[in-house]
């Protein structure tokens, strides 16, 4: 199957950005993921799924035969596409708006989804802040404050609340990043936030071994979301993806089957785990 290649249009976006507005339109599986019932029965909470790789996660769990929450911060038009995407395949669809970086919202968005669906399966924490910046001292204290307040904190803050929710068999799966292992210095922030997941993430996979809850994470190279637009200068988003062995930025769908594995119950021994979907460069 062909899919967008670089060069692409200059196209800048104020964030959070807008699906709606890239071109080409990033591809979430509309047409083409196909279910096979993995995860029948299932419920899944998914934080940024209004767009991008969570709008594919969610539109993939729910063609897999799972309900989904959609947390998100503000993006209605955005989160309203999701929403259609997995009641169109059958599913209960629950609207979670609000800025995760309180505390208090994460522990609400986690008894509205138990008070919705009864139960909760699988948490994603997929959402995440990125801005870049060339030189380090020209960094905000405020913008690296909210970075991981929004890509660290408030994946503790969910991860905190849901454990006590879930039982043997469920699963939490977190968003890393390549620049776990190859920090962009023009992200510096967001690729400490990405390290620390990584982190978080084998640590509390040996904490929640013996309760039979698998703790793994996803790793993605460049891929074709509105964050690119919105926060990265205009000639990066022209090549974006260029330097990778398959010269493209991955489109979204493309991450999803990483997600569905390791939400599958069928991946009943994978946990402390990095998938890294990265269009062939290592992560070391």
């Amino acid at each position: 199957m062909a899919h967008p290649r670089p060069p692409f249009p200059k196209q800048p976006q104020d964030l959070p950005g807008s699906s709606a507005d890239m071109q080409p339109a990033p591809d979430h599986g509309e047409d083409s993921y196909r279910g096979s019932g993995k995860l029948a029965g299932l419920t899944a909470l998914v934080t940024g799924a209004d767009s991008g790789i969570g709008r594919a996660i969610a539109l993939a769990y729910a063609r897999e035969g799972a309900d989904v929450a959609i947390s998100y911060l503000s993006e209605d038009a955005e989160a309203e596409r999701s929403r259609a995407l997995v009641e169109e395949a059958g599913q209960r669809a629950l609207l979670l708006p609000g800025d995760i970086q309180s505390a208090e919202l994460c522990r609400h968005n986690v008894s509205k989804t138990k008070e919705t669906f009864g139960q909760i399966d699988i948490l994603v924490n997929n959402a995440a802040h990125q801005m870049h910046f060339d030189d380090f001292e020209d960094i905000p204290d405020e913008e690296w404050e909210m970075t991981f307040r929004t890509n660290i904190h408030a994946m503790f803050y969910l991860a905190k609340a849901v454990v006590p929710q879930m039982k043997d068999g469920s699963a939490i799966i977190n968003t890393a990043s390549i620049n776990s292992d190859m920090p962009n210095p023009g992200l510096l922030a967001y690729a400490s936030t990405k390290g620390a997941i990584q982190n978080f993430t084998a640590g509390l996979a040996q904490s929640l071994g013996p309760r039979g809850i698998r703790v793994n994470c996803v790793a993605p190279g460049p891929v074709w979301t509105p964050l690119i637009p919105s926060t990265l200068p205009a000639d990066s988003v022209t090549e974006f993806g260029a330097n990778y062995p398959m010269g493209r930025p991955a489109q979204p769908v493309e991450l999803a089957p990483a997600y569905v594995m390791l939400a599958d119950p069928a991946s009943s021994y994978t946990s402390g785990a990095t998938i890294a979907v990265t269009g062939g460069k290592p992560i070391l």
